[in-house]
């Protein structure tokens, strides 16, 4: 690229395993970074005008960590999903629209931030990754939650600023879900049925600024036993 100063991360990102490129005007994936595909484990792009990931992303079998938030990626390549050791994945602030297949093949992911990007649909592609603790989907344009969201293993999904209308009750059906983010979206109360409310293992529902009075939540069938969840576990919430 012929910037001293990139090649000066590179070089001792060869000692540390971590490269830090952020905030330096880069229109495009480094080059240099070749020169790390067998020992980077943590690789910070964010901050930047990268447009396009190439595939040779996927040589970086060692990383565990990779953030792209704050560039303006419209999508990911195949490639991405040969990172079987990565379990971060921050891609908040691009213009995403949809996810590749390959996305599944992330055996390792614990969080992916898809905050502020195009999504229009639920990114089923997270479905079976098991050991996914954290999604956030927050100020996408996602309008409903499909059936097949009881796949997720996330104990937390964020999906607050979208245009979210109706729950399915597969979100029953979550194995390990916990926590659901729905502040700003419009729902309404008729939205939250029995089965999600008495089944699911939902013991945080963040709903402010929908088309609903939250008394007309607290007067929910299966309240009391939402409640019953939410006091149980409140102190993971502080």
């Amino acid at each position: 690229m012929g910037n001293s100063g990139i090649k000066q991360h590179i070089e001792t990102a060869q000692k540390t395993g971590t490269c830090q490129l952020c905030k330096l005007g880069l229109k495009e994936f480094p080059e240099d970074l070749q020169a790390l595909t067998g020992n980077l484990r943590t690789l910070d792009l964010s901050e930047n005008k990268i447009q396009l990931l190439p595939p040779l992303i996927g040589r970086y079998s060692h990383l565990k960590s990779l953030n792209l938030s704050n560039n303006k990626l419209g999508s990911l390549p195949e490639d991405i999903g040969k990172l079987k050791k990565l379990e971060t994945l921050n891609l908040e602030h691009n213009s995403i629209a949809t996810l590749p297949a390959t996305v599944k093949n992330l055996s390792h992911l614990r969080n992916i931030n898809l905050s502020g990007n195009g999504l229009r649909l639920f990114p089923t592609q997270l479905g079976g990754l098991k050991n996914l603790d954290g999604v956030d989907l927050s100020r996408n344009s996602i309008t409903e939650i499909p059936e097949c969201v009881s796949a997720i293993q996330a104990i937390e999904i964020n999906l607050n600023q979208n245009q979210v209308s109706r729950l399915p009750e597969a979100l029953a059906d979550c194995p390990r879900l916990k926590v659901l983010r729905l502040e700003e979206n419009c729902l309404e109360i008729l939205a939250f049925s029995p089965k999600i409310m008495k089944t699911s293992k939902i013991a945080l529902f963040a709903i402010d600024g929908n088309v609903f009075d939250m008394k007309a939540f607290h007067n929910l069938e299966g309240y009391d036993e939402y409640m019953e969840r939410y006091t149980a576990t409140k102190k993971k919430f502080n």
